[in-house]
């Protein structure tokens, strides 16, 4: 909300609390008992030669001191009612200033501090102020045509002793409410300035959990990437190969105890992986390179004679000068090429071919795998899977493109390219009918 905003004209001070309305009803308390007993000083004293009676006196120092009680909630209105009964104590001759000028001033500062309405406090606090003077001039200018006022003070020359005491009573004043202006208003700014402040540290704590947040969500997308990439290509491994041992066993039980050993195989193979994501979450390492680091482009030549050993030909080309890669994309380079496989074992039939590319290009390194889609499945895209979900973002994150869609000729082709020196361009991904995910 606007008054919420510290940047705002609307900005306000928070209300105030319990804690407030009683340190304020102490403050009023306080000041009243202090105005008795210098009232009974001053009486004492007698200093004033018709003093007012003493019931008009002690209403006079209840009015200009008890309504500060409320000084906080009404700044406006406390400061009206307080300067009123001012100047009907000082005209009623009521023998006490001392506290009396220190009402009349918490109860200016107290507008310039805490009245919301700018403008009104302004305006409240010059009409009390040019009241003041005028009604300070008006005094001082009777006693001075009254040949009986400050008979102690030579009043010959220039420069006389009575016109030092009318501007000591002049410059008094103006200090006065000057600093009782000014000091209100300062604290309305530092007030503010604290809103200010608080705002921000809030705003940076909310930040810092959204971040925080981010680096978890981000943390949970990575690692999900790793297991489904994981698990999937593995799990379809043990499901082909388990299929046919099952079929195989009471034919050739030979071939059927091949199969289980690549079935074996692939468990191992899993397990060492999810070993290595587990790795990862113990050592708190952001990129993977550490506990993943041995999956890497170097690996494709593996993974595709895996793939051969598993019933899909598969042929692997390196185009370019090999050179070293970063190990977050070498890694993500190599989980696409794993998932595309898998896609093609599960999705482009029987009698498929597939047919992997490394290539170093100029300034970027690209894989590509495609294969012919012989199969019944070819073009069917299937709801609901993560493989090229997975696939794009970890070329997104790498700040290069995907492109999975039918080939021309038949089949169906995953290539994701990578620069290898990132400056201008933002990731970008392109999908075109795409093709059957794990």
């Amino acid at each position: 909300m606007a008054h919420l905003d510290p940047d705002a004209p609307t900005w306000r001070r928070a209300p105030v609390d319990r804690d407030g309305v009683r340190n304020d009803a102490l403050l009023a308390a306080a000041l009243f008992v202090g105005a008795l007993l210098s009232y009974a000083l001053w009486d004492v004293a007698g200093m004033y030669d018709e003093p007012a009676p003493a019931w008009l006196s002690v209403l006079c120092l209840m009015g200009v001191t008890l309504p500060l009680a409320l000084r906080r909630r009404y700044p406006c209105a406390v400061l009206l009612v307080v300067a009123a009964v001012f100047v009907v104590l000082g005209e009623s001759q009521v023998p006490e200033t001392l506290v009396a000028n220190i009402a009349l001033f918490i109860a200016l500062y107290t507008v310039g501090a805490w009245e919301p309405q700018r403008r009104r406090a302004t305006a409240v606090r010059v009409v009390v102020v040019v009241g003041m003077f005028v009604w300070l001039v008006v005094a001082l200018f009777s006693a001075t045509t009254d040949p009986d006022a400050f008979e102690g003070l030579s009043r010959v020359g220039t420069f006389s002793p009575l016109v030092a005491f009318l501007l000591i009573q002049l410059l008094t004043n103006v200090v006065y409410f000057a600093a009782a202006y000014w000091f209100g208003d300062h604290a309305w700014a530092a007030a503010r300035q604290r809103a200010r402040v608080e705002l921000r540290t809030r705003e940076l704590e909310a930040e810092r959990r959204r971040v925080a947040e981010q680096a978890v969500s981000l943390e949970r997308l990575r690692l999900a990437r790793e297991l489904h990439d994981a698990v999937a290509h593995h799990v379809s491994l043990m499901g082909v190969q388990a299929s046919a041992a099952r079929t195989l066993l009471g034919v050739d039980p030979a071939l059927a105890g091949d199969a289980l050993e690549v079935v074996e195989s692939s468990a191992r193979e899993a397990i060492r992986e999810l070993q290595g994501i587990l790795g990862t979450l113990r050592e708190h390492e952001g990129d993977g390179g550490e506990a993943l680091g041995s999956l890497d482009v170097s690996r494709l030549p593996a993974l595709v004679a895996e793939a051969e050993s598993n019933g899909l030909p598969t042929t692997f080309q390196v185009v370019g000068e090999p050179r070293p890669l970063p190990p977050l994309v070498s890694l993500n380079l190599y989980r696409i090429v794993q998932e595309a496989l898998t896609n093609t074992r599960k999705h482009a039939g029987r009698g498929a071919r597939a047919d992997v590319r490394l290539r170093y290009l100029d300034g970027a390194v690209e894989v590509e795998v495609a294969d012919d889609g012989v199969g019944p499945r070819r073009g069917v895209v299937p709801e609901g899977g993560f493989g090229l979900v997975g696939m794009r973002e970890r070329v997104s994150a790498d700040g290069g493109t995907l492109h999975a869609g039918p080939r021309s000729r038949g089949g169906f082709l995953v290539r994701a390219t990578v620069p290898l020196h990132l400056e201008a361009e933002p990731p970008t991904t392109t999908r075109s009918q795409e093709h059957a995910d794990a």
